[in-house]
């Protein structure tokens, strides 16, 4: 299996080594992930205004580029892959948008064909937690793991169809695959105060704080999320948390030793 990569912005530069850990599971596993050509930043924020073109071209283009290659377009980042699926849901069902895009650029002729997963889709979807369980090599045996959805995986619910955003679970099917303890908590889909890092720390540590001492009381040692940013403002929680890519490749047998940070 063959799928167009999208790796974005903060896993092509300081979260190098979590695009590593995937791109070597997903060489155990069996699909490969091809990078697009001159990929350009998707902008991290969904631009809410219909008539902001500018700000969707670098995500139409990945888009475009991956549909002439007849190929899904995966992304690891949940920022990422949440203007990705928006731009594209939105190109599907805004004829307005698609002419616009066409009268700018007559080679965007796109109207939302490409097929847009999170790497945790490919692995539940193509590959299966069942097939995933049969190639771990390093059970996380011991291990009591929170997941930790965060918010733009899940909604809107009706454009994202990730998961249940009241109760996912994907997560934890993640978990038990790999070999450690699911714990379940209350707070694993709210809001760590994204990028209000930049000018509201006081909130954002109130807001991770809820999170790490949901999951600290229901026994979780650890958590692990999809989300880069997520991952930076909880840096400082007492609970330590983990990119998922690094854990599945610890199990899979091809982190190689490199130390988390």
């Amino acid at each position: 299996m063959v799928f167009s990569y999208y790796p974005g912005c903060t896993l092509s530069t300081t979260a190098e080594r979590l695009d590593r850990y995937a791109r070597a599971s997903a060489q155990v596993l069996g699909f490969s992930l091809v990078e697009l050509d001159e990929w350009q930043c998707c902008g991290a924020v969904f631009p809410l205004g219909t008539d902001e073109i500018a700000p969707k071209l670098a995500a139409v283009r990945a888009l475009n580029q991956a549909k002439q290659k007849g190929r899904a377009l995966v992304t690891l980042c949940s920022a990422c892959h949440h203007v990705l699926k928006r731009v594209n849901h939105q190109a599907r069902n805004d004829k307005d948008l698609q002419r616009i895009l066409k009268n700018y650029d007559e080679e965007l002729d796109y109207a939302g064909e490409t097929e847009v997963l999170h790497y945790m889709e490919v692995l539940k979807q193509y590959i299966g937690f069942d097939v995933l369980k049969e190639k771990v090599v390093e059970p996380l045996k011991g291990r009591k793991i929170g997941a930790y959805y965060g918010c733009m995986l899940l909604r809107p619910r009706e454009v994202m169809e990730f998961d249940d955003p009241e109760s996912p679970v994907i997560f934890e099917d993640l978990i038990r695959a790999l070999g450690a303890e699911a714990v379940s908590y209350p707070c694993k889909n709210e809001c760590c105060g994204g990028y209000r890092a930049l000018q509201d720390k006081g909130k954002v540590r109130e807001l991770t704080g809820k999170v790490t001492s949901s999951a600290s009381a229901r026994g979780a040692e650890m958590l692990i999320t999809a989300c880069p940013l997520c991952q930076y403002n909880m840096k400082d929680e007492d609970l330590p948390v983990y990119y998922f890519t690094e854990l599945l490749a610890e199990a899979l047998g091809v982190k190689g030793g490199e130390a988390c940070e």
